[in-house]
């Protein structure tokens, strides 16, 4: 009967028991799933699927000059080498993280003195208690220790499995967040490098043009001793040549400025840019295939760094609904302990050791864990709308840079005529203004239209050659 009555006992206890288990394991419902964002199969009516990106970029820029800046440029950039930190970060995390699903086993030793009360039930025992025949418990009981520790927190439900997982991810997003800065300072360094090109050309032209200008002056001052023309032309044909003189200096400062940016980038103090000298609006920029946007995917190294979040972040879900569950772990020590040094060896008397299983569950106040799993959810679905966000980037930037480089190649076409049609109207207004047929009007008129169209043609030619590094960039070329 006694027997019977401890069975129903035990097996009261062990279903409160299972009852405390559930309401232990009882989560909150996971993110449902969200449609991620698709790509349309094509950027136009062509469906070619030959992509630039593949290219590297030592083969894509044909300068040498360039790619000897870009090679340094990889070498020297500070936010390279800071990016290079931070996947030594991530790497030492999944090590952190892959360390945890093992047993932790420490080593300790110890020394130390106690004296108890007589009065109480320990010294009572200790005073009646012999070691040795003849040989009591001494008053100052010492304690002498030396063993081995360990801790191991069983991964029943995928948690510390999770977190690693997570962490891997992250490392390989922080390889991808290189080539992205990678990508990005090789089409930094291409478009700083042809702005100096173009500022090159500009400062060149505004130089011939001063010539044009002095010679026009000349002129005008031979005309005004003939009391051909007047003191107020020969003072515009002056003020046309400060005016020229100032572009020149301004000009001046903006290669400086650029040079200097080049050299940050760089990662080295100021000092002269080796770059091609030649005419830059007779160059022609580098052919470009879009390929089909899906590649976007495998190319781009932001859309691959957003992939890579978001797995981490389901992982991260993963890890924090696992800590509603029961958590299991095992803990134990063996060693040596005895009151006096000479005994700590002496077996088998003096060893010690201990062996405990432990599972707890979260029962009351489980505030704390919905919070970082809710946090954790959060986080999930804002690295999916990022992931989302990167892709319609990605293609936005592509199809915007396909038509930049159709309308510049148009507007290049055109402004060069204008340029040379202008060019021949200088040479006619001369010959007209020294046979007095034209006025010094339109001599000063003909020459600043010229010029600020042999500008503005320079810098057509610097926006499509930006236009080709900004489309390769954009379709994720650069970082090979």
């Amino acid at each position: 009967m006694n027997n019977m009555n401890l069975f129903r006992k035990n097996k009261n206890i062990v279903f409160l028991f299972m009852c405390i288990l559930y309401a232990g394991c009882k989560t909150t419902p996971p993110l449902k799933n969200t449609i991620e964002q698709s790509l349309p199969h094509s950027y136009n009516s062509q469906n070619d699927s030959i992509n630039s990106a593949a290219i590297k970029w030592k083969d894509f820029f044909t300068d040498k000059n360039l790619t000897a800046l870009i090679d340094t440029a990889l070498k020297n950039n500070l936010d390279v080498l800071i990016t290079l930190q931070d996947i030594e970060i991530a790497k030492s995390n999944v090590r952190f993280r892959k360390g945890m699903l093992f047993p932790t086993v420490t080593a300790g030793a110890g020394a130390g003195i106690e004296k108890v009360g007589t009065y109480t039930s320990q010294g009572a025992g200790d005073a009646s208690a012999e070691i040795t025949p003849g040989q009591i418990v001494p008053e100052n009981l010492g304690d002498f220790y030396l063993g081995l520790h360990t801790s191991w927190e069983v991964d029943v439900w995928g948690k510390l499995r999770n977190a690693k997982k997570a962490a891997f991810s992250r490392y390989l997003g922080s390889i991808e967040g290189k080539n992205f800065v990678v990508t990005n300072l090789v089409g930094e360094v291409a478009n700083t490098y042809y702005e100096l090109r173009a500022l090159d050309n500009e400062l060149q032209y505004i130089k011939q043009t001063i010539e044009l200008q002095k010679n026009a002056l000349e002129i005008a001052r031979v005309q005004k001793q003939a009391s051909v023309v007047t003191e107020l032309a020969v003072k515009q044909f002056e003020a046309q040549v400060f005016n020229s003189q100032s572009m020149e200096f301004d000009i001046k400062q903006q290669i400086k400025e650029s040079e200097n940016k080049l050299n940050f980038l760089l990662g080295r103090y100021p000092q002269p840019i080796i770059r091609d000298t030649s005419v830059f609006q007779d160059q022609l920029p580098m052919p470009v295939k879009a390929g089909i946007p899906s590649q976007l995917m495998k190319n781009r190294p932001d859309i691959k760094q957003a992939e890579m979040e978001l797995y981490a972040t389901k992982c991260d879900v993963a890890a924090a609904r696992a800590e509603f569950y029961p958590s299991f772990s095992i803990t134990g020590g063996i060693g040596f302990d005895a009151f006096k040094l000479s005994y700590l060896f002496s077996t088998p008397q003096s060893i010690v050791y201990s062996l405990l299983g432990d599972l707890t569950a979260p029962l009351i106040n489980r505030t704390a864990i919905k919070a970082e799993f809710n946090k954790a959810k959060a986080f999930q679905l804002e690295a999916l709308y990022n992931y989302q966000k990167t892709i319609l980037n990605g293609y936005v930037e592509v199809s915007n840079e396909m038509s930049n480089i159709s309308n510049l190649q148009q507007a290049f076409d055109q402004k060069a005529k204008a340029v040379d049609a202008l060019t021949k109207a200088i040479d006619i207004s001369n010959d007209l203004f020294r046979s007095g047929r034209a006025n010094y009007f339109e001599v000063l008129m003909t020459q600043r239209e010229a010029l600020d169209s042999k500008l503005e043609l320079i810098e057509v030619k610097k926006h499509q050659f930006n236009a080709i590094t900004n489309i390769y960039k954009a379709l994720g070329g650069g970082w090979r």
